[in-house]
């Protein structure tokens, strides 16, 4: 059974909120861990459904995962082994692809089912099959059978011979994709130089993490990567960085709800466009190294948003910015040309009274203000699990969110936090 939440709106927020670890640097740098037999220690690791999950499996590769302190793990991949592959948790989550490259990079070959996670519309393994394909290694698609039937694809990537260093140019879009280049191409014979790389600061985190075990990576953060292979790679110790899709979570919902909040742990270098476009818009934030104070304003208005890649406002805070937009004055433009199922949230808000006309998959076109009543609502992917949060918030009267697992994925015990903050936000266990 599913926790749910249930939330009375137009609470007074005001207070200090702090912004934890980041969810997409813990996952691939949990992975990173398998490249070593020797211990890595990781701090700030934000406690979240999809980070529990990648330790999880990394436990039933043969790994050893030890918590130090509550958000402090000792990980030592000694005696782990790629044919103890959980399928099962695979299946559930999409950041257990990054496991192919550390996999691959050491034992030469991994099995892997298709992996899940968000509904968000098509994420393929293509760039990841295709990538791998120019290192050398050879792919396998095979159906795995369930009670007899066909139940999901299974690859097999193998290279008997090592991971040979080579270019790899990216004909699209891929945070994971450079994410399990980057790792496989640390033990790879050669070079290996990766072309339209993702440049996101989990990316860069990940990028720093092994270059503390000894990698030969220059740069990241770039639209190119280089990576010189070794032979072998030591253990390290690393501090996750923050999360700046949280934080400006955070600061969109402290804007939408009117509230009084500091966000502090920010990662303000990273939200510049996010900020930029904010205040432009006529939200109140006074913006320091590591925080952003948010006051109430009086009238917003947004115009037109574009989710793009790093340093672009991320697809991952898009949803955020629609429910935002309910609140703003005209008509405001939402385009997300990345994935084409991020704006199935709207469906939701407009069961609450929002004023959206879906235009295509990638396009949607809100009126405001609108005044938002509760309902009773079902969030389809970990982004809109947050944006409905915040909507529930704004909202008149009380929403029920049937299913928290998706926000629970990436937002450490967010109703806690939020409560500390004058939110009035009940966890229901079922």
């Amino acid at each position: 059974m599913t926790d749910k939440l249930i939330i009375e709106g137009k609470s007074k927020l005001e207070g200090v909120i702090d912004v934890k670890g980041s969810k997409n640097a813990a996952t691939p740098i949990i992975a990173a861990t398998l490249l070593t037999s020797s211990p890595c220690i990781l701090d700030n690791v934000p406690l979240v459904g999809d980070v529990e999950k990648m330790l999880e499996i990394v436990k039933k590769l043969g790994a050893e995962v030890d918590f130090i302190e509550k958000r402090k793990v000792k990980i030592t991949a000694k005696n782990i082994s790629p044919e103890k592959l959980d399928f099962d948790m695979i299946n559930k989550m999409r950041s257990s692809i990054l496991f192919i490259g550390p996999l691959l990079a050491r034992f030469g070959t991994v099995r892997i089912p298709q992996p899940g996670g968000c509904i968000i519309g098509s994420r393929p393994i293509d760039f990841h099959i295709n990538a791998f394909s120019k290192m050398g290694i050879t792919i396998e698609e095979f159906g795995l059978k369930k009670n007899g039937s066909r139940s999901s694809n299974v690859y097999h990537f193998n290279a008997p011979k090592g991971v040979k260093g080579k270019e790899v140019v990216f004909d699209g879009f891929s945070v994971t994709g450079t994410e399990n280049v980057m790792m496989a191409a640390t033990l790879a014979k050669g070079k290996t130089t990766i072309k339209i790389a993702a440049t996101e600061p989990h990316v860069q985190d990940l990028a720093l993490f092994l270059k503390k075990m000894g990698a030969n990576i220059k740069g990241e953060g770039t639209s190119t990567i280089e990576i010189k292979g070794r032979k072998e790679l030591t253990g390290a110790e690393h501090f996750i960085c923050y999360d700046y899709i949280e934080a400006g979570t955070l600061i969109i919902l402290a804007v939408a709800t009117k509230g009084s909040v500091c966000i502090e742990n920010a990662p303000v270098e990273n939200l510049k466009l996010l900020l930029n476009k904010l205040k432009s818009s006529g939200a109140k934030l006074k913006i320091g190294k590591s925080s952003v104070v948010v006051s109430p304003g009086k009238k917003l208005v947004i115009d037109r948003v574009q989710a793009m890649p790093y340093p672009g406002i991320p697809t991952d805070l898009q949803a955020p910015i629609g429910v935002l937009s309910t609140q703003a004055e005209g008509l405001t433009l939402i385009h997300d040309p990345i994935f084409e199922g991020r704006l199935k949230y709207l469906e939701e808000l407009n069961k609450m009274g929002a004023e959206i006309v879906i235009c295509d998959p990638h396009r949607a076109i809100i009126n405001g203000p609108t005044k938002l009543h509760g309902g009773k609502l079902d969030p389809l992917d970990l982004r809109a699990g947050a944006a409905i949060i915040i909507a529930g918030l704004v909202a008149d009267g009380t929403t029920v969110i049937r299913d928290v697992t998706q926000a629970d994925r990436g937002y450490e015990e967010i109703d806690k936090r939020l409560c500390k903050i004058g939110a009035r936000i009940k966890r229901i266990n079922r």
